[in-house]
């Protein structure tokens, strides 16, 4: 914990507050408060079903005087008409009141399941809680990144410390995510906290290529959650960051929420394996995007992966559905340390020896090497397991 170098300026509070009845003591409610009004922005997600918190959070970014997030887990408040938007409107009063600020300078996040109202009199007594212990430092953010998952194994955290001209600025960033991960973006709540000064506008221009270059490269399944949310909070003061400066801390940034990102897939549900799918040589970006997508999902992929079958005729006609002409004289394959397959003609390749290099390394990389243009794309998924199956039969049972 405390190699963490935290953007300074912000607090932190993970409590219990009973949002899990039956989990008792798990950590459920965080609330992340800016001493002073931060520039805030935001990216959403894309499902046309949405949930209230999503809602409340698009009405009031961007921002220049934001003070900070309510955050609970275990209800995704999702799915509940009038009532939930009302709920998560008084989430952020409730916030507001309990360190004496406008409340539409809070916003509000949720995860958890969809279609159930909010048990309000939990959060009337559990918000004003989470802030009567507020602290800063590593401890108290701990608690709250503990406090925002649901079944994820582990708490994701990342950090970056950059140097403008003598001046020390520092990217902070933790999430949750490990199912109904598809972009556009995952079932994922990210929330980037900066001491550097960024004008509001250019924050606001950050937010969705970092979510391009990042959560929108990952998938598990494929399903495009109700409640995605990457809030990013920037509360230096000064003269705000432009040029060379900018760019670096937006670069910075983005390596923030790609490593965040990777996290997600790594500790997807059930996963055994975390894949890496590099396409490259394609005319452009998105048409490596799209691709590395549709490999991605095709779960004839993952139960070969999660099989340690080296068929490797599963992600090359995958790649062929994914709507991008090539010729297959045009398509190279890698997987791992083997070169299977090479401009439309396969290899021979020892068959044993590929299945134990996949059960031995957890993380796998395949490449699909293109020979049409510059276009690249780093996309990250896992394997389809038997406990996968099994934690999202029983989610709600």
């Amino acid at each position: 914990m405390n190699t963490w170098h935290l953007a300074r300026g912000y607090r932190f509070a993970g409590i219990h507050s009973g949002l899990r009845a039956s989990e008792p003591g798990r950590l459920d409610l965080a609330l992340i408060v800016s001493d002073v009004p931060a520039v805030a922005a935001g990216v959403f997600t894309q499902n046309r079903v949405c949930a209230a918190p999503v809602h409340v959070c698009r009405e009031r970014l961007p921002a220049h005087d934001a003070r900070g997030i309510v955050i609970c887990s275990g209800n995704a408040n999702a799915c509940t008409g009038q009532q939930g938007l009302d709920d998560a409107r008084r989430m952020t009063t409730l916030g507001a009141n309990a360190i004496g600020v406008d409340a539409r300078q809070m916003l509000v996040a949720s995860t958890g399941v969809i279609g159930r109202l909010l048990p309000m009199p939990v959060m009337e007594v559990g918000i004003p809680k989470a802030a009567s212990e507020l602290a800063a430092g590593p401890e108290a953010l701990e608690r709250a990144a503990r406090a925002i998952l649901t079944t994820d194994t582990r708490i994701k955290v990342r950090t970056r410390s950059l140097s403008f001209h003598g001046q020390d600025v520092r990217i902070t960033g933790f999430a949750k995510g490990a199912a109904m991960i598809g972009p556009n973006m995952a079932t994922m709540l990210a929330f980037v906290l900066t001491d550097a000064p960024i004008d509001v506008a250019d924050l606001s221009a950050l937010a969705p290529v970092s979510a391009d270059r990042s959560f929108n490269c990952i998938s598990v399944e494929g399903h495009t959650s109700t409640n995605d949310s990457l809030i990013f909070l920037a509360n230096g003061q000064g003269t705000p960051l432009k040029g060379e400066a900018l760019e670096r801390f937006r670069t910075a940034a983005i390596e923030v929420c790609a490593e965040l990102a990777r996290d997600m897939a790594s500790d997807a549900e059930g996963a055994s394996h975390l894949v890496t799918i590099e396409v490259v040589g394609t005319r452009t970006d998105a048409e490596a995007h799209r691709i590395a997508k549709t490999v991605a999902e095709s779960a004839l992929v993952k139960t070969a992966i999660f099989g340690a079958d080296p068929n490797w005729g599963r992600i090359v006609s995958a790649a062929g559905y994914a709507g991008v002409p090539f010729e297959e004289s045009q398509l190279s394959l890698t997987l791992g340390d083997f070169l299977l397959y090479e401009k439309g003609t396969p290899l021979p390749f020892d068959a044993a020896a590929v299945s134990s290099y996949i059960k031995a390394n957890r993380d796998l990389t395949m490449r699909l090497t293109f020979t049409l243009g510059e276009g690249h794309c780093t996309f990250y998924t896992c394997d389809l397991t038997y406990d996968y199956v099994r934690l999202n039969a029983d989610y709600t049972t």
